[in-house]
């Protein structure tokens, strides 16, 4: 049975970007992996919340009135 060092070889490719497929043990892999999912948390938090709050506007500022 290998050691789960001996089989990762420098350079080693992953094959999915999943959290639960990266190896986590790699500092290189954690640290690129971990800026790009803050990132994107950050990134869809924000146009969630712009959409939500448009939505609601939307709907407030409509609501009864006729064009």
């Amino acid at each position: 049975m290998l050691e789960p060092l001996q089989w990762a070889i420098h350079g080693e490719t992953i094959q999915s970007p999943l959290p639960q497929d990266i190896p986590w043990w790699m500092p290189d892999h954690a640290i690129f992996f971990g800026v790009l999912y803050a990132v994107l948390f950050v990134i869809l938090s924000g146009v969630g919340y712009v959409m939500l709050k448009s939505m609601r506007d939307c709907a407030k500022d409509c609501h009864g009135s006729h064009h």
